[in-house]
């Protein structure tokens, strides 16, 4: 599981040095109270350096970055934008509150973006693809980078559980022209609530810091209250709370990466043996975060079993299978935007992503010391299936 496992004296002594320094909660201003501190402006010069982006801009949570992302390339009304079947419904939320149409594609077998379907779903009026590494795993990037390429599209990552997470080298979240990440309770790294963008291009850095701060320019020669604007915009800054805490998490990051790395490879020799399921597919180069162990056996049926039987040994599972319907958009009938770009209906729109994801499992993995966990999984499992 997560950054929260490791919450500690670090994140208390950063939130502490903004009171002991002013106690100014809010970003911008304040500078003869503030004593010099500003949290989420380090943040964001600190994660910009980890993940060797040119810069990189804090805003309210994950979701906020995606919505900040699609205003920044001006996606709207009568736009679409591709967007994978799995994935966590902001996703698509993101894009309806833009004013764009939501157009969902099947998944292959890394649980992730399937190019080749990618390809037919690009319409006309597709101005952005936003690949998902669902899980922590990379999208086929080379590929979805190449098919955005050839439509002329712009490519947005969503790396909400991809955070520290590369492929062939390259961070996630820094192969499009946009990359996003939340650091909600749950996420590999954690502010409580949060999130972050991250840019290749210093134009749609400037746009994005004014539209998430409701047109706010913070041009240095006025003071804010005569701050100069050119678009209008929305809230959606962080707190220096927020970022107090992301200072210390980041440090973190790659100690809670390995050990999830650690942990998913004890669970995958313990499944290795065990005739009748087939591990997840990681395409090549994958330097995945692996915040869970996903596996897929025979059937529905089975799938719901080896679930029953982990938990009764005291093995929580994650998504999959129980709560797929936040998380694959074949059930998302409330979203009437989404129906619209499915004519012929969602329980009949993606059969690949469906029949996948109903006889998967997910096992999440732990930043602590996994235990006996790896024996008790085994156990589980063949019993499940034997």
């Amino acid at each position: 599981m997560p950054g929260f496992e490791v919450i500690g004296d670090e994140e208390r002594a950063e939130i502490l040095s903004i009171f002991d320094g002013g106690g100014v909660l809010f970003r911008h201003g304040f500078e003869a109270q503030r004593q010099g501190i500003y949290k989420v402006r380090d943040f964001e010069q600190a994660f910009a350096k980890a993940m060797r982006a040119p810069s990189a801009l804090a805003v309210a949570s994950g979701t906020a970055a995606l919505r900040v992302a699609l205003a920044t390339l001006g996606i709207g009304r009568g736009d679409s934008v591709v967007l994978p079947a799995f994935t966590f419904v902001a996703t698509a939320e993101a894009v309806i509150e833009s004013g764009a149409t939501p157009i969902c594609c099947e998944v292959d077998e890394t649980f992730n973006i399937c190019p080749i379907d990618l390809a037919r779903s690009i319409r006309s009026d597709t101005r952005a693809v936003i690949a998902v590494h669902m899980l922590g795993v990379p999208a086929r990037l080379s590929e979805i980078v190449r098919t955005c390429n050839d439509h002329g599209v712009d490519l947005i990552e969503d790396t909400a559980w991809g955070c520290g997470g590369a492929l062939d080298g390259r961070f996630l979240g820094t192969w499009g022209r946009i990359g996003t990440y939340s650091f909600d309770f749950a996420k590999t790294m954690t502010t409580g609530e949060g999130g972050m963008l991250v840019f290749q291009d210093a134009s749609d850095a400037k746009n994005a810091a004014a539209w998430h701060d409701h047109g706010h320019e913070n041009n240095p020669s006025v003071p804010r209250w005569e701050d100069t604007r050119h678009s209008s915009g929305f809230n959606y800054r962080m707190s220096e709370l927020q970022g107090a805490v992301g200072l210390a998490q980041l440090t973190k990051l790659p100690r809670i990466v390995q050990a999830q790395c650690r942990h998913h490879a004890q669970l995958a020799e313990a499944l290795s043996d065990i005739d009748g399921l087939s591990l997840r597919v990681m395409p090549k180069g994958s330097e995945p975060t692996y915040d869970a162990l996903v596996f897929s056996v025979g059937s529905p049926e089975l799938a719901r079993q080896c679930r029953e039987k982990l938990l009764l040994c005291g093995v929580g599972t994650k998504i999959l299978p129980e709560a797929v319907s936040w998380h694959f958009a074949g059930t998302w009938n409330h979203m009437p935007e989404l129906e619209a770009s499915h004519p012929d209906g969602l329980e009949r729109a993606f059969p690949k992503t469906r029949d996948l994801l109903s006889r998967s499992v997910a096992i999440g993995t732990s930043v602590r010391d996994s235990g006996d966990q790896p024996e008790r999984v085994f156990e589980a499992i063949k019993a499940a299936l034997t």
